[in-house]
C-alpha cells in the first residue's frame, strides 16, 4: 500500500518517495516483494500517483486509489488485478522499509498451514508509535486490533501492537472486503477484517517477531532518521562481513545499492551513494563522496568528490579532487590535489598536477599535465569545445589550452603559455599567445 499522503512528513514529496539508505521507501517494498514471491507485486497508489508510478516502472502492477479512504479501501482497489491469481495475499504498507524477507516468509508460511482467514505479524514495543493494539482473550487468542484513536485507557497500555503485515486467504479476503463498514473517521479499516474473522470462528494466527527495530514505520522525519540509522548499521555490518574494512561505521554512509570489493578500506566520513561500484584493495576517504561511479581495483581516493565518473585500476585522486559527470580515468592515472575533470578521458598513466582543470578533453597515455593547467572549453558563442591531446605530451605549468584545440603526440608547451592554435606532433608552443616553434630535439 503506497497511496497515503504522509501529512506528518510535512513534504511536497509523496511519503513513499523519501529515501532510506539511498533507496526510496517504495523501492524497498518492491525489493522485499521480489525476495518472497515470483509473482509481480501490486502497488496501490494515490497521492502523487504519477511520481510514484514513475519510480515503480515495470517492477509492479499499479492500481489507483483515487480517494484515500483507508487501508481496507486501498486493498479493495487490487481486487480486479489479483483475484484468482493466488491462494494467499500478503499485504503491508510501503512505509515499513526495515521488514526482512524472513519475516514475510514466516507470516506467509504460517498462513499456508492455517485453515482460517488470516495470519498477522505482532511485536512487543516500548513505544507504540500510533500502531493498533493487539487485544487477546484469556487463552491468548487474538480478538481484535484496536486503532490507537479508539483505544480505551486499558487498551492504550497494551504494548503488543500491529505493525501492519498480513497474509489473507485470498477467497475470504475478496468476499469480505466489501462488508467493511466506514469508521467515524470516514475510512475503511483493513484491521476490521480480523474482528469479522473472529466472529465467524475463523482461526486467526499471530506470528510474533522479537525484532522491534524492523517494525519502525515512517510517519515523520524523526522516524525517517531512525530507520536510516538502522539501515546504515545493517549495510555497514554486511560489508564488513564480506571483507571490507570500515574504520568508523558510525560515520560511514553506504547506500544499499552500492557494491564494494574485498580488502577495500573505508575511512571516516565517507559517503558511497547510488549504484556505485568500488573494486578490491582500494583506499577510500576520509571525507570522500562517491556518487553513482565506478572505481576499479587498488585505487586511492583521498578527501575528494567523485560523481558519475569511471576510474580504472590503480588510479589515485586527491586530496580535494573532483571528478564530475563523464570523467573517465584509465589505469594508473594520478590526479593531484584540487584537480578537476569533467566529461573527459585521461589515458593510462596520465599525470595531472594540482590546481588543474580538464573539461571536454581527451588526453593520451603518459601525458604530463603540470600544475595550474586549464582547458578553456567554453567559447564566446556559449558553446563547449573539446581539446584533443596526444600521447607522451608535456603541458607546462599554468598553460591555458583554448578549445577547440589539438596537440599531437610528444608536443610540449612552455610554462604560462596560452595555446590558441593546434600544436603538431613533436613541436613546442610558448608565449602569449603561444608561437609554434620548430621540431624540438
Amino acid at each position: 500500500m503506497a497511496a497515503g499522503k504522509g501529512t506528518r512528513m510535512k513534504s511536497e514529496l509523496p511519503k513513499v518517495l523519501h529515501k532510506v539508505g539511498g533507496r526510496t521507501l517504495i523501492e524497498h517494498a518492491l525489493t522485499l516483494a521480489s525476495a518472497v514471491s515470483d509473482l509481480p507485486p501490486v502497488v496501490v497508489v494515490g497521492h502523487g500517483a504519477d511520481a510514484v508510478q514513475a519510480v515503480v516502472g515495470d517492477r509492479a502492477d499499479c492500481v489507483l486509489q483515487a480517494e484515500q479512504l483507508g487501508t481496507g479501501h486501498a486493498v479493495m482497489q487490487a481486487h480486479s488485478t489479483l483475484a484468482g491469481k493466488a491462494d494467499w495475499v500478503l499485504v503491508w504498507a510501503a512505509d515499513m522499509p526495515l521488514f526482512q524477507p524472513d519475516t514475510l516468509r514466516r507470516v506467509a508460511d504460517a498462513q499456508s498451514k492455517n485453515s482460517g482467514a488470516l495470519t498477522l505479524l505482532t511485536v512487543q514495543v516500548r513505544d507504540p508509535r500510533n500502531f493498533g493494539r493487539i487485544v487477546r482473550d484469556e487463552s491468548g487468542n487474538v480478538l481484535a486490533i484496536v486503532e490507537e484513536a479508539l483505544c480505551t485507557p486499558e487498551q492504550a497500555a497494551i504494548r503488543e501492537v500491529n505493525p501492519g503485515l498480513y497474509c489473507f486467504r485470498a477467497d475470504w479476503l475478496w468476499s469480505h472486503l466489501p462488508k467493511l463498514k466506514i469508521s467515524p473517521k470516514g475510512e475503511y479499516f483493513l484491521t476490521d477484517l480480523l474482528a469479522m474473522a473472529v466472529e465467524q470462528g475463523q482461526r486467526v494466527v499471530a506470528v510474533s517477531t522479537p525484532n522491534e527495530i524492523e517494525c519502525i514505520g515512517i510517519n515523520t522525519r524523526v522516524h525517517l532518521a531512525e530507520a536510516e540509522a538502522v539501515m546504515r548499521e545493517r549495510t555497514n555490518r554486511y560489508w564488513m562481513e564480506q571483507g571490507v574494512t570500515i574504520q568508523d561505521p558510525n560515520s560511514t554512509y553506504i547506500d544499499v545499492t552500492a557494491q564494494i570489493g574485498i580488502d577495500t578500506i573505508i575511512y571516516p566520513n565517507t559517503h558511497i551513494q547510488g549504484d556505485s561500484v568500488i573494486g578490491s584493495g582500494c583506499s577510500i576517504g576520509p571525507n570522500t563522496i562517491i556518487f553513482r561511479s565506478q572505481v576499479g581495483n587498488h585505487c586511492k581516493v583521498f578527501s575528494s568528490v567523485i560523481e558519475e565518473a569511471h576510474m580504472e585500476n590503480n588510479v589515485q585522486i586527491g586530496p580535494f579532487g573532483h571528478l564530475r559527470k563523464g570523467a573517465y580515468l584509465a589505469d594508473g592515472v594520478y590526479m593531484g590535489n584540487f584537480g578537476e575533470v569533467k566529461n573527459s578521458y585521461l589515458g593510462a598513466d596520465v599525470k595531472m598536477g594540482h590546481f588543474s582543470y580538464v573539461g571536454d578533453a581527451t588526453i593520451g597515455a603518459r601525458t604530463n599535465i603540470a600544475a595550474g593547467t586549464i582547458t578553456c572549453n567554453f567559447g564566446a558563442d556559449h558553446k563547449k569545445y573539446r581539446t584533443e591531446i596526444g600521447e607522451d605530451v608535456f603541458i607546462g605549468s599554468d598553460t591555458m589550452l583554448v578549445a577547440p584545440l589539438t596537440l599531437g603526440d610528444r608536443a610540449r608547451t612552455g610554462a604560462g603559455s596560452v595555446v590558441t592554435k593546434d600544436v603538431p606532433a613533436d613541436r613546442l608552443a610558448v608565449g602569449v599567445p603561444a608561437r609554434i616553434l620548430k621540431k624540438r630535439t
